[in-house]
């Protein structure tokens, strides 16, 4: 069966892709940024200087661009300030101030993988083939793989398909590289109007081929137009089986209609090139800093702006920096006819959210709610920034129609039935709470979260003591390293009157989280529970030093003041000197 990884390849020549490219890395993040050793940098304008340098350590793009900017005007042939310049303006998507920078770098005869790929996307985006090709004669190489593959299209650009299928064949000999020319080459034969020699590319004779998104739906439109639908849905269904997209869908609504889908997966040089930029960074994604990806998804951005999966692994990698500003402004440039236009407005309402603008991210959902309402994963993250935004009602309504419209058998029910589960036992409807719970679990058996959210809530309330326990000893098991679930553990046997248990694993939860208020707290009540009085008060005056919620608060200095007997008594329950037997 055909092999897919959503937005990279994945093969077995993977590892030795990776060793080639990870050269290509090395060079690109650390070249020559610094300056001859010789030259002063009391030229540079210190305070600029240093302000970009913090800018940069923040991932500030646009702060770092002022004032790299502003240190040229000082020092225009430092290395360093030039390389950050332009890194900060192509991180920005600002392809027009990067490429002036990036030809003065090469120009004071800098080495710089990433002014030399600034340079060849400006130059593809302009239709320049001469230029290209200059460039990689004066040695302006970026690694085997992009050089490679730029070469391919520029030929194509230039009308010579013989030259261009030439250069994909030669990829295709690079050590690691032979998926890569051969999906390349397939594009460009597409192109072309070849289908026949197009869909022999995905079909060598070695063995499956392996696809990025964009090469499958390309290889199921080839297949379209060669008369073969049947094939062209299972390769459709082998590849993203349940997890298709709304564009995927349409696409094998399509096939199985009997239409001969065009092709327009790839329809020229700088898509093929920006699909290389996109595919690239899914490679290294895991192996190289964000920053560094950040430069090969905003080429892809540039020369092929209807991307939109390059485009929001661009939004991804910023918001991983944190630059949600940039988030918002990145996806709000995706069109609302898109197909993956709801999949923008999800991430650009994650972003919003984790910049503390709820409102605006609720904003968000609801006017998405309203265009795509028959899409549950809408519904759900509608009620994921309710509920965390203490919203719970609401949040309950949306996870209830969620639940509604997901199919049977479509895995992520269980997370909507916990996350219902959670804002129902905050409003307080525990019947329907358990039955939330015990639902996730008929789905997602022995899950450890759910185990721990059903027994510690079945511990609070003083129900089904036995099995709350059994439950939290199994998602313990599952999770030995997770501080809140052994504290449970160590509450339910708290609970249970087994004080000398609760002690070891409250112990070893506060030494997992030990700033976490309701730990320290539940470590004080264990303590008192075994007669160590004197380090119980020293947890409830740490759980109060982290910032308990106020009506925990108000507990804990009542415990300190009187003891936790008396403050049990006064709320109906056994002293623990009476539970322990004590007089």
């Amino acid at each position: 069966m055909p092999a897919f990884s959503g937005l990279g390849y994945r093969n077995n020549d993977q590892g030795v892709l990776l060793t080639v490219f990870k050269r290509s890395i090395s060079v690109l993040a650390l070249a020559c940024a610094l300056a001859p050793a010789n030259q002063a940098f009391a030229e540079v304008d210190v305070g600029a200087y240093l302000a970009g340098r913090q800018a940069g350590a923040q991932s500030d793009f646009a702060a770092g661009a002022r004032y790299f900017s502003q240190s040229l005007i000082a020092d225009p042939t430092n290395a360093y300030v030039l390389e950050n310049t332009m890194t900060s303006f192509i991180a920005l998507g600002q392809f027009d101030r990067a490429v002036p920078v990036a030809q003065n770098i090469v120009d004071q005869g800098f080495e710089s993988p990433i002014a030399y790929l600034a340079l060849s996307v400006s130059a593809a985006k302009a239709g320049d083939w001469e230029e290209i090709f200059a460039g990689l004669e004066r040695g302006q190489n970026v690694g085997p793989l992009v050089d490679g593959v730029v070469q391919g299209w520029a030929h194509l650009g230039e009308g010579d398909i013989t030259r261009a299928l030439a250069s994909f064949d030669q990829v295709m000999e690079g050590e690691g590289m032979a998926v890569y020319g051969r999906t390349h080459k397939a594009y460009a034969l597409a192109t072309v109007g070849d289908f026949e020699a197009a869909a022999a590319m995905f079909e060598p004779a070695s063995g499956n081929h392996r696809y990025s998104r964009k090469s499958a739906i390309a290889h199921a439109q080839i297949l379209s137009q060669l008369g073969r639908n049947e094939d062209a849905i299972a390769i459709i269904d082998a590849i993203f089986g349940r997890q298709m997209d709304p564009a995927v869908s349409l696409l094998r609504a399509n096939l199985v209609a009997g239409e001969a889908v065009a092709y327009d997966a790839v329809s020229g040089p700088n898509e093929g090139l920006a699909d290389l930029y996109h595919v690239i960074a899914g490679l290294v994604r895991d192996e190289a800093p964000d920053s560094f990806t950040l430069m090969y998804t905003r080429s892809a951005n540039y020369l092929d702006p209807g991307n939109t999966p390059a485009l929001l692994m661009t939004a991804g990698l910023l918001e991983d920096l944190g630059q949600y500003d940039l988030v918002n402004t990145a996806l709000g440039a995706v069109d609302r006819d898109d197909p993956s236009f709801h999949a923008a407005e999800l991430a650009r309402a994650e972003a919003l959210r984790s910049a503390d603008r709820d409102d605006a991210a609720i904003e968000v959902l609801e006017a998405l709610t309203r265009s795509h309402p028959d899409l549950p994963q809408v519904w759900a993250t509608k009620g994921d920034t309710l509920r965390q935004t203490a919203r719970y009602g609401q949040a309950n309504d949306a996870y209830t129609r969620a639940l509604a419209l997901y199919d049977d058998e479509n895995s992520a029910k269980w997370f909507v039935y916990y996350t219902r589960g959670i804002t129902n036992h905050a409003l307080d409807i525990w019947p329907a709470a358990e039955a939330d719970f015990r639902a996730a679990l008929a789905l997602r058996p022995d899950h450890p979260q759910v185990l721990n959210f059903l027994g510690y809530s079945l511990v609070e309330r003083g129900e089904k003591l036995d099995e709350a326990l059994g439950m939290i000893e199994t998602a313990v098991a599952a999770r030995p390293d997770n501080g809140a679930i052994v504290d449970s553990l160590g509450w339910v046997l708290f609970q249970l009157g087994r004080y000398e248990e609760a002690v070891v694993h409250m112990e070893h939860a506060a030494s997992l989280i030990p700033v976490d208020p309701v730990i320290n707290d539940h470590l004080g009540d264990v303590y008192w529970a075994v007669g160590r009085e004197t380090e119980a008060q020293f947890q409830w005056q740490r759980a109060l030093s982290f910032d308990p919620e106020e009506d925990e608060a108000i507990r804990i200095r009542d415990k300190l003041a009187r003891g936790l007997d008396l403050v049990l008594r006064d709320e109906g329950q056994d002293p623990i000197r009476v539970a322990r037997g004590d007089d």
